[in-house]
C-alpha cells in the first residue's frame, strides 16, 4: 500500500533570518531546506565544514537562489558557543526564528564535552541554553520564535537531579532522556521568563516521533562504529509505512512549531498518528515530565550555574 503523503504549508518567510542548529544532515537538513525555500535567510552553525558544504549544495539544488550560509559551532564547547554568539552579534542582524535541533544520542560509552559535561546533557541542553543567552539581544530584536527539538524519549525517564552530570554512574538512554527533558523544561521556562520580562520572544517545543534518522545510525564522533539494531528496525517499518515516519515527515512538527501562524508558545507539537510515532504534525499534551514549573525554574538555575550563561536582553 502506498504511503499517504504528509506535508504542511510553510508561510512566506522573505525578510526573516532563521538560525538552525544541526542542519547539516537528517531532520535538520530537511527543515533548513524548507525554510530556505520559503524565502528565509538561513544560517547553519555546523561542527563539520565538509558536511556543512555538502548541505549547502543540497539546499541550493532543492531551492535555487536560497539565501543560506554556514557558521562554525560545536555545541559541546561553551567557547565555541560564545564565539558564534560574538560573530552573530557583530553581524547585528535580528534573528526571527531559532530552531534548537542539534543533538546526540546514546554514546555506547560515557563521553564528556570540552567543559567536562556528560556529552548528551552538554550538547543537547546546556549548549542550547548557552546559545540562546548569547543570542538574546538578536532574538529580542527579531521578536523571535524559538523552537526546541525534543524526543519522544522525553516522555519517559526523569531528570537526574542527584547527579545531573552522570559522574557516579552512566546509562546512555537514561542520560539521553534526562538531556531532552532538560531542554523541554528550558524551552517552557524561556517562554515564561520572556512574557514576565517583556523580551518579546516566544518559545515552544516539538518532537519528531520515530523515524530512520542519523541519531541511532553509525556515528564515529560518539563512538558508534555501526548502525544500531533499533535503527535497522525503524528503517524497515518506515519503508513499509508502518507506524513510524520518514526522515522527511519527522521534521514537520518542528517546522510547523517554528513557522505556522497558529502554532502557540508554551505548547508541544509532534506527529498525530498512533503513539505519536508518525503522522501529520499537531499539538499534543505536554509530556508529564515537563508540566511542573518549579522543575523548569530549577533546571534554569542549574543550567546557569553550570554554564555561567547570563540572560541579558540588552
Amino acid at each position: 500500500m502506498p504511503r499517504r503523503t504528509i506535508d504542511i504549508t510553510v508561510p512566506p518567510l522573505t525578510g526573516r533570518r532563521a538560525v538552525l542548529t544541526g542542519g547539516s544532515d537528517g531532520i535538520g537538513l530537511g527543515i533548513a531546506t524548507r525554510l530556505a525555500a520559503a524565502g528565509a535567510e538561513v544560517v547553519l552553525p555546523v561542527r563539520s565544514a565538509g558536511k556543512g558544504a555538502a548541505a549547502l549544495e543540497r539546499i541550493r539544488a532543492a531551492a535555487p537562489g536560497a539565501a543560506v550560509s554556514l557558521r562554525e559551532l560545536d555545541l559541546s564547547s561553551l567557547a565555541s558557543v560564545a564565539a558564534l554568539g560574538r560573530t552573530l552579534r557583530d553581524e547585528g542582524l535580528p534573528i526571527h526564528l531559532l530552531v534548537n535541533n542539534a543533538g546526540v544520542m546514546t554514546p555506547p560509552e560515557q563521553r564528556r564535552t570540552a567543559d567536562g559535561f556528560e556529552l548528551q546533557f552538554g550538547t543537547n541542553h546546556l549548549g542550547h541554553f548557552a546559545l540562546v543567552a548569547e543570542l538574546l539581544p538578536l532574538l529580542r530584536a527579531g521578536e523571535a520564535r524559538v523552537t526546541s527539538q525534543l524526543s519522544i524519549a522525553a516522555n519517559g525517564g526523569a531528570i537526574n537531579w542527584a547527579d545531573p552530570n552522570w559522574e557516579r554512574s552512566y546509562d546512555g538512554m537514561r542520560a539521553y532522556r534526562h538531556s531532552k527533558i532538560a531542554l523541554g523544561l528550558f524551552g517552557l521556562e524561556l517562554d515564561r521568563r520572556s512574557r514576565a520580562a517583556g523580551w518579546g520572544i516566544s518559545s515552544n517545543l516539538a518532537h519528531p516521533g520515530v523515524a530512520p534518522t542519523s541519531l541511532l545510525a553509525a556515528r564515529p564522533e560518539v563512538g558508534r562504529a555501526g548502525d544500531t539494531p533499533q535503527v535497522r528496525v525503524i528503517r524497515w517499518l518506515s519503508a513499509r509505512g508502518i507506524l513510524v515516519g520518514t526522515a522527511e515527515t519527522a521534521g514537520l512538527p518542528a517546522l510547523y512549531a517554528a513557522t505556522a501562524p497558529e502554532a502557540q508558545p508554551g505548547r508541544l507539537y509532534g506527529p498525530s498518528g498512533p503513539g505519536h510515532l508518525g503522522g501529520a504534525p499537531a499539538e499534543q499534551k505536554l509530556f508529564s515530565r515537563l508540566r511542573d514549573p518549579e522543575d523548569a525554574e530549577r533546571m534554569w538555575r542549574l543550567s546557569a550555574e553550570l554554564t555561567g550563561a547570563v540572560y541579558r536582553a540588552g
